[in-house]
């Protein structure tokens, strides 16, 4: 059975160099979502720190980027945005959970679920 991909957002509302967020339903469970978009890929990770588990923004879809660092607002982790690696602050080596995506038509899409 073919099931249609899960469409996020639209790939223009995801300024290059910029985070972005939504929501989507990931296994059944409403998440918050972090995009980010580079020159020639587009990013997107679950909103836990894997410290806590907290979300990363500092206010609902706000975050703090730095140098192509995104910061944690409750603990300081700073995660390279390429891949999600945490390269400083106390979870140090560890990542955030990523998820495939892709751009299909100018949207940015989740495979489809089997």
């Amino acid at each position: 059975m073919h099931t249609e991909p899960n469409v996020l957002c639209p790939l223009a509302d995801c300024p290059v160099g910029e985070i972005s967020s939504v929501d989507a339903q990931i296994n059944g469970q409403l998440e918050s979502l972090i995009l980010w978009r580079g020159e020639d890929a587009v990013r997107v990770f679950l909103n836990a720190c894997p410290h806590a588990g907290r979300r990363l923004d500092y206010a609902p879809g706000k975050f703090l980027l730095q140098n192509d660092r995104l910061i944690c607002a409750a603990h300081g982790a700073a995660f390279a945005v390429r891949d999600g690696h945490c390269v400083s602050g106390p979870c140090r080596g560890q990542s955030l959970q990523s998820l495939n995506v892709r751009v299909i038509d100018g949207m940015i899409c989740l495979p489809a679920s089997d």
